[in-house]
């Protein structure tokens, strides 16, 4: 079956380090984002491949996520696994003339994968744009405290 993908791209006026900084500080994403209420860190240390989270969203059961993949001050991926469906989520930062450009996308796959990416493809675009706009905003406020930058 063909995957169905989710993504949002925003520019943010912010140096990619400080836009990583937020994106890997995962159990802070509750402060910036209405779209998750709590974030539980499973693994110890620094975000990494192996790593496992438990995320809680407003209208969803909580989801259990293990980062496949991570390339420091790029980007990360993760996937949560349930009966028949495998969701698998990229978060990215490239530098800009005008700062950054973070990129969030979720991946829908397996035999019900299509099903239930229709079925919550609207609330996946409000919280994609939710989070896009939270990241951004947060962001740009810490750019604009002294020191941003050794974040």
């Amino acid at each position: 079956m063909t995957p169905i993908e989710f993504h949002v791209e925003v520019n943010v006026p912010a140096p990619p380090r400080l836009v990583w900084s937020v994106m890997t500080d995962v159990e802070r994403w509750p402060e910036w984002t209405a779209s998750v209420s709590r974030v539980q860190r499973l693994s110890p240390g620094p975000l990494r491949p192996g790593s496992r989270v438990r995320i809680h969203q407003p209208k969803r059961p909580p989801a259990w996520w293990r980062v496949t993949g991570l390339e420091p001050d790029v980007g990360f991926t993760w996937v949560s696994i349930a009966p028949v469906v495998r969701v698998t989520a990229r978060h990215s930062v490239e530098a800009t003339e005008g700062g950054s450009r973070a990129t969030l996308s979720i991946r829908y796959e397996g035999s019900l994968g299509r099903w239930l990416a229709r079925w919550v493809g609207s609330l996946n675009d409000r919280y994609l744009a939710m989070e896009a706009e939270g990241l951004k905003s947060r962001c740009t406020g810490l750019a604009a405290q002294p020191n941003a930058c050794t974040l």
